[in-house]
């Protein structure tokens, strides 16, 4: 296996856990749904928890780093569930 072949395979399952995880996320939001939680308020703990989990993994200024990247990527659409106009 050459090292294309390496950095392709572990795309792949980095791809596949991060689907696997959003998964999980998305059952979290339909049980809090469930629970008459209004999803809004779920949305704000979820991003609180990542950015918890985001800081103490790689530390305030890589965290900080990435927040900063988002507002691109949503202004892009990125997270949209409607095309742009």
């Amino acid at each position: 296996m050459n090292d294309n072949e390496i950095l392709m395979t572990e795309r792949a399952e980095c791809a596949a856990m991060k689907d696997a995880a959003l998964s999980y996320v998305v059952e979290a939001f339909a049980e809090a749904r469930l629970d008459g939680l209004d999803t809004d308020f779920v949305a704000q703990a979820a991003i609180c928890a990542a950015f918890h989990e985001l800081v103490g993994t790689y530390g305030e200024d890589a965290a900080a780093e990435y927040a900063a990247g988002l507002v691109d990527r949503i202004k892009s659409g990125e997270f949209s569930l409607l095309p742009k106009h």
